[in-house]
C-alpha cells in the first residue's frame, strides 16, 4: 500500500509526544517533514524525531510536492490560515482541536477543503478507539436501559506556565477551547443529536489574560437529558465519563486518553453488580492517522465528516458566551 507522507506545520509537544509517533505506528502514514518559523528550531526537532526534512518556513513545506498531508498543531487563531493555504496547496489536513476560534471560521475552514477536494479532519483522537463502539454498543444493547444523563470532567493544572499560549486570550486560549471540547463532542457522539442549549459559570483569571482557567456548564439535550461537565487548566488532573442510564451506568476513568493498558477499560453497574469491560490496547493517535489515510487512499468515508466540527464549534460558541454573559444561550 502506498504510503502518506505527513508535514507537520509547528513544533508543538502535542506532535511531538504524540501525533508524530501515532502517525509513524500507523498501517498507513510517514512523517517526512517538519515545518517552523526557523529554520534551526525545525532542524531540531526534526533530528530529534528522526523526521528527513526541515523546512524554515511553513509556505515552503506546503510548497513541497512530495507531501500528501498536513498536521496543524498551531495555535488556534491560526488554524482557519493555515487549514485553507494547506488546502489551496493540494494536501490533505488534520487540524488539531478546537477547528477554530468559532462556527462561522470552521465553516469556511471545511467550505474550502470541500472546494479544493482534500480530507479534512479535526483531532479528536478519541473517538478513534474502539473503545467509544463498544460503549455505544452496550448503551444499545439496553443493559443500562434509556440515558437519563451524562457528566465529563477533563481537567488540569498548568496555570504556573504563565507564558503558555492556552492563556492568550486573542490566540484562543481558555479550558473551553482546550479541554472543555472533549466532554461536550463525546455527549454528541454518544446521543447522535446536537444540543439546544448551554449553560456555563467560569472563571476568568486577570493572571492568565482573561481567559477562562476553569468552566463549568450544562448542555440541554431532547428528552430532558444533560450533558453536565467541568472543564479546567487550574485544577487536579481528572478525565472522565459517566453516562447514567435508567438501569444502570457507565463509568470510563480515563475517557479522553489511553495508556495503551488495563487503564482504558471501562465499567458497567446494574443490578448485577460491576462488569469490567476490557479494550484493545491500541494507539489512539495511529488509528487516527489510519481513518485519515484510508480515506486519502481509498475515498473510505471518515467515520466523522469535517461539518461535524462546525456542530461543535456552534456548541462551543454558546458555550463561551453563556459564561462571559452570565446567561442561557439556545444554540
Amino acid at each position: 500500500m502506498k504510503k502518506i507522507h505527513w508535514g507537520i506545520l509547528g513544533c508543538a509537544n502535542i506532535a511531538r509526544r504524540a501525533v508524530i509517533p501515532g502517525i509513524s505506528a500507523s498501517e498507513t502514514g510517514v512523517v517526512s517533514a517538519v515545518a517552523s518559523r526557523g529554520r534551526e528550531k525545525a532542524k531540531q526537532f526534526a533530528e530529534e524525531l528522526k523526521i528527513p526534512t526541515a523546512y524554515g518556513s511553513y509556505e515552503e513545506l506546503l510548497a513541497d510536492p512530495t507531501i500528501d498531508a498536513v498536521y496543524i498543531p498551531l495555535p488556534n487563531h491560526l488554524h482557519k490560515e493555515w487549514t485553507i493555504r494547506a488546502a489551496e496547496a493540494g494536501k490533505h489536513v488534520l487540524c488539531e482541536k478546537p477547528l477554530a476560534l468559532d462556527a462561522m471560521e470552521a465553516t469556511k475552514m471545511v467550505a474550502s477543503c470541500e472546494k479544493a477536494g482534500v480530507v479534512f479532519a479535526e483531532a479528536f483522537m478519541y473517538r478513534y478507539h474502539p473503545r467509544y463502539t463498544m460503549i455505544r454498543d452496550v448503551i444499545s444493547s439496553g443493559e443500562i436501559g434509556d440515558i437519563r444523563g451524562i457528566h465529563g470532567t477533563f481537567t488540569f493544572n498548568n496555570a504556573k506556565d504563565k507564558g503558555n499560549v492556552r492563556y492568550k486570550q486573542e490566540w484562543g486560549g481558555g479550558s473551553l477551547y482546550d479541554v472543555g471540547v472533549y466532554p461536550i463532542s463525546a455527549a454528541r457522539m454518544i446521543l447522535g443529536e446536537e444540543p439546544q442549549a448551554a449553560t456555563v459559570h467560569a472563571l476568568f483569571s486577570k493572571e492568565h489574560d482573561e481567559v477562562d482557567m476553569m468552566a463549568s456548564g450544562i448542555l440541554e439535550f431532547a428528552n430532558g437529558v444533560a450533558l453536565t461537565f467541568d472543564c479546567g487548566m487550574w485544577a487536579a488532573f481528572r478525565n472522565t465519563l459517566e453516562i447514567i442510564g435508567t438501569d444502570g451506568r457507565i463509568e470510563v476513568p480515563s475517557a479522553f486518553i489511553t495508556e495503551q493498558n488495563e487503564a482504558d477499560n471501562f465499567y458497567v453497574f446494574t443490578n448485577d453488580g460491576r462488569r469490567e469491560v476490557e479494550v484493545p490496547r491500541l494507539n489512539q493517535y495511529a488509528l487516527q492517522a489510519d481513518a485519515i489515510g484510508r480515506s486519502i487512499l481509498t475515498g473510505e468515508p471518515l467515520p466523522f465528516p469535517a461539518t461535524d466540527a462546525i456542530e461543535n464549534m456552534k456548541v462551543l460558541d454558546a458555550c463561551l458566551t453563556s459564561a462571559r454573559e452570565r446567561r442561557r444561550v439556545e444554540i
